[in-house]
């Protein structure tokens, strides 16, 4: 299906694949996932991966650290972001108060035709922080975050209420074990 998928990277920055149609002077012409990476040059490539690291990293040190006049790292940055490579920044909490919050992953299974109303409904509560349409035994899996039991619990119930959810299933995220944030390369 055509469209943007976002692809949160390490460290804040936010990068995004692009599949589909593309309106050009030239005509229409279709870019794929991969195209959209195997057209990324050397330099590209390293203000990606530099930006990953520390996404408030300054023109001036990005370009002193690939050997490129600043301007050519101003460029490069706009086009990716223009060209959907860089979808934005975005903030990462620290360890610490992550680790504050309860995590959960919870497997939905919906009555048919009535995911899109579903999903419409989730989309309203802030403490998911991901939701995916998955194959197996659920239709849907999410993540959430909660400050307290006590509001996973309410939030647990809100969920199950909701009309078209057929039932659900949670996980209680205890500690982590493995942590890697997505990336490109």
């Amino acid at each position: 299906m055509p469209g943007r998928r976002a692809v949160v990277c390490q460290r804040g920055l936010v990068a995004s694949t692009w599949s589909g149609p593309v309106r050009s002077f030239s005509g229409d012409f279709q870019i794929s996932r991969r195209n959209a990476v195997q057209n990324l040059d050397e330099i590209d490539l390293k203000i990606i991966t530099h930006l990953q690291d520390d996404a408030r990293t300054s023109t001036a040190r990005l370009a002193k650290e690939i050997g490129v006049a600043r301007t050519t790292v101003i460029s490069r940055i706009a086009r990716l972001e223009r060209d959907g490579v860089i979808a934005g920044y975005s903030l990462r909490l620290s360890r610490e108060v992550i680790d504050g919050l309860v995590q959960a992953f919870v497997g939905i299974t919906v009555e048919a035709r009535s995911g899109p109303d579903v999903i419409r409904k989730l989309s309203k509560i802030v403490e998911i922080q991901t939701l995916c349409s998955v194959s197996g035994e659920f239709d849907y899996m999410l993540m959430l975050q909660a400050p307290s039991p006590a509001r996973l619990d309410r939030l647990l119930d809100e969920i199950g209420s909701i009309e078209g959810v057929a039932r659900t299933r949670t996980s209680v995220v205890l500690s982590r074990k493995i942590e890697r944030g997505t990336q490109l390369f």
